[in-house]
């Protein structure tokens, strides 16, 4: 896609401001979420090659994080904050790829683990070599530009609900 001349989200919001009130809000949303477009397609740009998702990938590292290398969907979902259709439809794939494989919860017969599989974790450490190689797609910030930016959306998630 072209470069445009000119900010389109600063001629936005002065277009906002002719009509309507909170132009910093509507400004730094749009940001956000443009940011959010740009970062998401370049993340799924890189673990493309490697048959992943971002989405796909976030489920494995999870995975990999857990102590026993396998967690419930239920809990999955939970940690990811994602909809129980979306952790199954993850899981699936992974699943259909070879890189997790599920199992009955030993101790709760309703409930279904997901757990890594070998090829599930050295494909996480090759894709988290392409991603830390690719600065997570946020080379253009310093670390403390990164930090300042993480302090400034955290009270933002914890207003909506996502830690206490």
């Amino acid at each position: 896609m072209p470069r445009l001349p000119f900010d389109p989200i600063d001629e936005a919001a002065r277009q906002w401001g002719r009509r309507w009130d909170a132009v910093p809000a509507m400004h730094a949303v749009t940001s956000l979420m443009r940011v959010q477009q740009l970062v998401l397609g370049a993340l799924d740009g890189i673990l493309k090659p490697h048959g992943l998702t971002f989405a796909r990938y976030e489920a494995l590292v999870l995975l990999c994080f857990s102590s026993r290398g396998s967690l419930p969907l239920g809990k999955m979902g939970e940690r990811l904050q994602v909809h129980p259709t979306s952790i199954t439809s993850t899981v699936q794939r992974l699943e259909a790829d070879g890189l997790v494989v599920r199992r009955p919860h030993p101790d709760d017969g309703r409930a279904v683990l997901a757990e890594v599989t070998d090829a599930g974790r050295a494909l996480v450490e090759v894709a988290t070599g392409d991603l830390v190689g690719a600065d997570f797609a946020l080379g253009s910030l310093s670390d403390a530009e990164l930090g300042r930016l993480s302090a400034l959306l955290r009270p933002v998630r914890r207003a909506a609900g996502d830690f206490d």
